[in-house]
């Protein structure tokens, strides 16, 4: 073969394999594994009596792992769990869809991806405040803490594996995301102070890194004191630039994205507190 020709086959391979999308399973105990597909993580539980799947992320993400359920563990689907009502954890769902398959919500959320016309399945099975299912010897507790992140965003906690499900509003090991789009500050706030009063010792997100309760502490502290330096610098007239420059969360440098998204962080919090917490027209500042 001709070396040109042998090159730009070698390259064409190489970007193929580059391409390629990369799943991953992580067996966390008790029938209960963590579902990497590259930013984005879900978990999913494997019972005697069937499988539960939370965020499905997006159809080809979702045909893999319903592959791997069936060769794997050649179990059915029972339930398929939404965290929320964000396009990039909830697509997909239409791949587990089947007559023993119930597919769970808050009401808010599925509220919104009916009125939205979103493109995944509807929620069949919605609820207010709790809700637990029972499937084998596990029993999964669903609660919803008030706005966080986009709408009926709730906590998913696995009794028996003392392990917590969360999306999007507890980051461990990263920062917040940028300027904090769809976030509710203090609801995020309130929404880690409560599960902190839960029992569980692992922690997975939507994404980033797996924690302790420890990790999700750390976490709250964070988000604690940048609202609260935020805070004060507004109400003594600083500018959103002198706050930038004068907030300091230097004990958080080790978090992945802090020289870039501390500065976004704190225009984020800046400005919700300029509007939905109406500073921007009090007469007193």
């Amino acid at each position: 073969m001709p070396r040109l020709l042998q090159k730009l086959l070698t390259t064409a391979l190489l970007f193929i394999g580059f391409s390629t999308q990369a799943y991953e399973i992580e067996d966390l105990g008790d029938g209960l594994h963590r579902f990497i597909d590259d930013r984005h993580r879900s978990v999913f539980l494997i019972t005697s009596e069937g499988a539960i799947v939370t965020d499905p992320l997006n159809k080809k993400a979702a045909t893999w792992l319903n592959e791997q359920i069936k060769t794997r563990y050649n179990v059915p689907v029972k339930y398929v769990i939404y965290s929320h009502n964000h396009s990039d954890h909830i697509y997909g769902a239409e791949v587990f869809k089947s007559p023993h398959t119930t597919f769970v919500a808050h009401k808010l959320a599925a509220q919104d991806i009916k009125n939205t016309q979103m493109k995944t399945v509807t929620p069949s099975l919605t609820f207010d405040n709790e809700l637990l299912l029972t499937l084998g010897d596990s029993t999964v507790k669903l609660n919803y803490h008030g706005p966080n992140d986009g709408r009926g965003s709730v906590s998913i906690l696995f009794e028996k594996q003392k392990t917590l499900f969360v999306v999007d509003w507890i980051v461990i090991g990263r920062m917040p995301w940028q300027k904090l789009w769809s976030y509710d500050i203090q609801g995020m706030i309130n929404s880690t102070q409560t599960v902190l009063k839960y029992d569980f010792d692992t922690f997975v997100g939507g994404h980033a890194d797996i924690g302790s309760k420890a990790d999700v502490a750390r976490y709250l502290s964070y988000l604690e004191q940048l609202y609260s330096q935020v805070t004060a610098a507004a109400l003594a007239g600083q500018s959103l630039e002198q706050i930038k420059q004068n907030v300091k969360l230097d004990e958080f440098s080790d978090l992945k994205q802090y020289q870039a998204w501390l500065p976004l962080n704190i225009e984020g919090v800046y400005e919700r507190l300029m509007e939905e917490s109406g500073m921007g027209w009090r007469s007193d500042l």
